[in-house]
């Protein structure tokens, strides 16, 4: 929101009054999840320095592991009782091994109105589909949907998948069910309790609930159903029956909870479960005005794993160039952010826009789409606009299976209708034309290639720093810039440093000791694990073991000090061992130690038997 600003009072001598005070009523509205942090590591410091970090965190500051990202160096942490915010990310920057920290930012749906009008089957097949929506051309803004319907009408084998990120779905919606769209994880057992694809969700047959940590993926709020019956709409007539198999699976994805709210980390989780999991398209119906650099990284992860990034450009009536909305302002090559049209091709009075920043407009006013119960229901919002351009997303990949999300997005901003009234407004000048960009993809040659993209850490941290106050404006200092300030190694005086050297020599030597330091010699082993952890059974590997304890590589997450019980085959697979354990460190691959607790000396026997002939670990 503050992009530009701090320069530009910087400029008239106004940084340390005027800006401040704008900081300081944004910290009043909380916009962020209170007692949460995410913090980045350095990764040029090697995964030592990350255990370190982890244990000095845990012991020192009392802070609890809720989430972490290990190949992106990135965790998320409760705080204390009582530790504010603020405070906490102020102390977390000014730590060597931290690039960035920042709070756990709130989220919310980018819709106008909540469900309108709330219609049966029975109502919606009784009227002409043209004349509940002016998407499909009543009106005259017509984005060519019916005819996408018979480009193709060959199921192909592999179904393109779109994670729809938002409030949740009601799979049982008979408009859902009957056409198959559902996306199912094939390679996990319904309702067995246990993590049947090592992926660190149990029983997540068709998509997870980041809100409740399960795969109940109900909708309560109607949002997530609204934006998913219209993906599904450039599909296949979903107003009449009887309903086709779909060409498309949908992966509804919950981290907005029933009042439309989410928060960044869960956001995230979301992000990565989505491409970890196999979607090419992520329908993002949600937005904040805080920067978020976690955030970013994670868009920028969908970039580099070749999907689409469709985000709204938000309902403020702001422009975006100035007033940037996000996951919709991030520079990441594969977001396109779309605005709000009427039926008459005008900019909705409530989307945001941006001559920018803002690709393109679609559809966003008084949309029919499914709602739960098997019900229809109108809304409005670039919620409802973006979900026309991941389901024309979605038919372009059906007939080019291996297009990029880069190179989707580089046709649907060439093939568009130009529109006079939104000249100005989004830069294409243009509104979807879903039949255009579908009919483009058909014919046009594959483009692997993509410009390279990473995040600008350098460029983004006045912005971040600016998003969180710390008692009196001017007081954070920019990560990485430690060594430039005068008392070096973050503003310390040179006498503090001399005072509490000692006591940081004997936490740093208590900190390596489980490093460097071993009581048993390890073994580099190849076997399975199975952990429970409370009433759930994850699965696994061991890569190294010894008489105290094992290596672990799991995507799920284990907390640190919890106590979990173990199922170990031994090498050849032939012998099962039960021991119970304690997590006592993460590796930043997503690794964990775990301590064998209150092992008897018959199971220590059995694992030196298993030892014997295997190499040593270093």
């Amino acid at each position: 929101m503050f992009t530009a600003l701090p320069r530009l009072l910087k400029g008239f001598g106004l940084m340390h009054v005027s800006f401040c005070a704008m900081i300081a009523f944004a910290q009043s509205q909380k916009t962020y999840v209170e007692g949460e942090v995410i913090v980045k590591l350095r990764n040029e410091q090697g995964p030592a320095s990350a255990y370190a970090f982890l244990g000095k965190v845990h012991s020192e500051k009392e802070m609890i592991l809720k989430n972490s990202w290990g190949k992106m160096n990135l965790y998320h942490f409760a705080l204390k009782k009582g530790q504010t915010v603020e405070s906490a990310v102020e102390e977390l920057r000014a730590d060597p091994n931290v690039l960035y920290a920042e709070p756990n930012y709130l989220l919310n749906k980018t819709s106008e109105t909540g469900i309108q009008k709330v219609l049966t089957s029975e109502d919606v097949h009784a009227s002409s589909f043209q004349s509940l929506s002016g998407a499909y051309g009543a009106t005259g803004a017509n984005i060519g949907v019916p005819t996408v319907w018979t480009t193709n009408s060959i199921v192909p084998v592999v179904k393109p998948i779109v994670a729809i990120i938002d409030t949740g779905l009601d799979t049982a919606h008979f408009v859902i069910s009957q056409s198959q769209a559902l996306w199912v994880n094939t390679n996990e057992i319904p309702d067995n309790g246990i993590d049947d694809d090592g992926n660190g969700y149990v029983d997540d047959v068709n998509g997870w609930n980041f809100v409740d940590n399960s795969g109940v993926i109900y909708d309560d709020d109607g949002h997530g159903t609204h934006v998913s019956g219209i993906i599904l709409s450039i599909d296949q007539n979903i107003y009449t029956t009887p309903l086709k198999e779909a060409k498309i699976q949908l992966m509804p994805l919950k981290f907005l909870n029933g009042e439309g709210i989410g928060s960044t980390s869960s956001a995230i989780r979301a992000i990565y479960y989505a491409i970890n999991n196999g979607a090419t398209i992520l329908n993002n119906s949600w937005g904040g005005s805080q920067y978020s650099a976690a955030l970013h990284e994670a868009v920028a992860y969908t970039y580099n794993h070749g999907a689409l990034f469709v985000a709204a450009a938000g309902n403020s009536g702001n422009d975006n160039d100035s007033v940037p909305l996000y996951p919709a302002s991030y520079d990441v090559p594969n977001v396109i952010s779309i605005a709000a049209t009427t039926d008459y091709d005008y900019l909705a009075n409530f989307s945001n826009f941006g001559a920018g920043t803002v690709d393109l407009g679609s559809p966003g006013v008084y949309i029919l789409s499914i709602v739960p119960e098997d019900r229809f229901g109108y809304s409005s919002g670039t919620s409802m606009a973006a979900p026309f351009v991941a389901g024309t997303a979605a038919q372009m990949r059906v007939e080019s299976a291996a297009m990029t999300g880069y190179q989707l997005r580089s046709i649907l901003l060439s093939q568009f209708s130009t529109i006079a009234q939104l000249s100005g407004k989004v830069s294409t000048g243009g509104r979807l034309d879903s039949l255009a960009a579908v009919s483009f993809a058909k014919a046009a040659p594959l483009d692997s290639s993509q410009p390279t993209y990473a995040v600008n850490y350098s460029a983004d941290r006045e912005l971040a720093s600016s998003m969180v106050g710390s008692g009196g404006c001017g007081t954070i200092q920019s990560v990485g810039d430690h060594n430039s300030h005068p008392w070096g190694m973050g503003g310390a005086p040179a006498v503090v440093i001399l005072l509490i050297a000692p006591l940081a020599i004997l936490i740093f030597m208590r900190l390596r000791r489980p490093i460097n330091r071993r009581k048993h010699e390890r073994f580099k082993i190849q076997s399975d694990v199975r952990i429970s952890v409370g009433d759930k059974e994850l699965v696994g590997s061991v890569s190294s073991i010894s008489l105290g304890g094992v290596c672990v590589n799991t995507s799920a997450l284990l907390q640190d000090g919890g106590l979990v019980t173990m199922v170990i085959s031994s090498p050849d697979g032939a012998e099962k061992l039960e021991v119970a354990g304690r997590v006592v460190w993460s590796e930043a691959n997503q690794a964990y130690g775990v301590a064998f607790d209150k092992t008897p000396q018959s199971a220590l026997s059995k694992i030196a038997d298993w030892t014997k002939g295997l190499q040593k670990a270093s």
